[in-house]
């Protein structure tokens, strides 16, 4: 089981990630998005920053269904990200190592080349 400490940790872990001030987490490279927490929004009330919920990067509309598909126990996504390469990760649900994973094939997406030859198998 995962949980925001194991996001944190793992994020920052990567070359030349910076993390956002935020409620939750919100980690970025090269000022782009690749992890951050979850702003649930319900008809009627306000945001809450879900930090047991995190939003990864994941390149493209086929991948984003593969996940929501072939592992529906971990992965959702939400009206408001319709369009968007993103799917919402239930970390509760997921391994340490299977969140490693994640955290760096999204970073991977969102790094320019330079950076990903920093990166062991890169």
């Amino acid at each position: 089981m995962a949980d925001a400490d194991d996001v944190r940790r793992l994020a920052l872990a990567l070359p030349h990630v910076v993390e956002i001030d935020s409620d939750g987490f919100d980690f970025r490279v090269e000022n782009k998005g690749f992890v951050w927490s979850y702003p649930e929004r319900l008809p009627g009330k306000p945001r809450v920053i879900r930090t047991d919920i995190a939003v990864l990067y994941v390149g493209d509309e086929a991948e984003k269904q593969a996940l929501l598909l072939g592992e529906p126990d971990l992965f959702f996504t939400a009206t408001g990200y319709d369009g968007f390469p993103l799917v919402m990760l239930r970390l509760t649900e997921a391994s340490v190592e299977r969140l490693a994973e994640l955290i760096t094939d999204a970073w991977r997406m969102r790094a320019p080349a330079e950076l990903q030859e920093t990166l062991q198998g890169g």
